[in-house]
């Protein structure tokens, strides 16, 4: 008999446990109060420069590269102007700083932010970023240079982002594996009813109708799309990026293990629904199905 082998955690359910813990900050009010006070304009700006800037003062061409699915036109509106008003320096700790105030806000105040989950929380992230890898990974191994804060409510902020944009790092080679461009990635992703709205991607994503059109009738006569909807094809193509992109980012759920992993799982969807709970998304952004 040959043996199944010790039992795998379950990688995409610890990667949507954690998420939210990163991901609020981008629809928070306190990421643009925070790094508008050092100079940004509001709006995507703060979000370009926010995420970008522990790469440095980077061009348009690596925002676009490294983000993938957003409109190089609008990367060009923000990208390099925001590093003439504010330093990549600046803008990472007012970024760190605003993060720390939505996500103790979200959680329900300084208390709550305290409380011994978000620490137990925070060391078990903390513990499967000692499994993340740079290569190939310019997103993460730049938010990885960022020094490992203390106080528990960040480095649990900190781990999540780490974790995130290693998996996205990751996400992004199976994306162009599978042959997709970054806006044929996003109309996909988009019909598999588990992401944004058609209409919240485009205008976050800086798309025009007439571009997502465009890019729908292409995927369409590679058979992956047929009145609105992904085909048989493309829910197979779909489902092949999201099982490799999982195969990718295992290495920090193996190195904790199943238990381990299940506690972080049940730590971290129980915060999460916290911040659900105290409105950390807008209603219509994201697909209810």
């Amino acid at each position: 008999m040959v043996s199944a082998g010790p039992p795998t955690p379950d990688v995409a359910r610890a990667h949507r446990a954690v998420e939210p813990l990163h991901n609020q900050v981008y629809f928070s009010p306190e990421q643009d109060e925070y790094l508008t006070a050092v100079g940004l304009r509001p709006g995507r700006m703060c979000y370009f420069a926010g995420r970008a800037a522990a790469m440095g003062a980077v061009g348009p061409g690596t925002v676009t590269a490294t983000f993938v699915n957003f409109s190089p036109a609008l990367v060009a509106r923000h990208v390099p102007r925001a590093w003439t008003l504010a330093t990549p320096e600046q803008v990472l700790a007012a970024r760190r700083d605003g993060a720390c105030t939505s996500l103790t806000r979200l959680l329900g105040g300084p208390e709550a932010a305290a409380a011994p989950e978000v620490g137990e929380l925070a060391g078990l992230l903390r513990e499967a970023c000692t499994a993340l890898t740079p290569e190939g990974r310019p997103l993460y191994a730049a938010h990885a240079d960022q020094p490992w804060p203390e106080e528990p409510v960040l480095s649990l902020w900190h781990g999540a982002t780490l974790l995130r944009e290693h998996r996205g790092d990751g996400h992004v080679a199976c994306l162009l594996r599978a042959g997709l461009t970054g806006l044929e990635s996003l109309v996909t992703h988009t019909m598999t009813g588990r992401g944004f709205t058609e209409a919240a991607a485009k205008a976050s994503r800086g798309w025009s109708d007439e571009e997502w059109s465009a890019v729908a009738d292409r995927l369409a006569a590679r058979g992956l799309v047929a009145d609105g909807a992904l085909t048989e094809a493309g829910v197979a193509l779909r489902a092949g990026v999201e099982a490799a992109t999982d195969e990718l980012s295992a290495a920090p759920w193996a190195h904790l293990g199943v238990p381990r992993t299940a506690r972080v799982v049940e730590l971290g969807r129980a915060l999460s629904a916290r911040l659900v709970a105290n409105g950390a998304y807008p209603a219509g952004v994201f697909s209810a199905r």
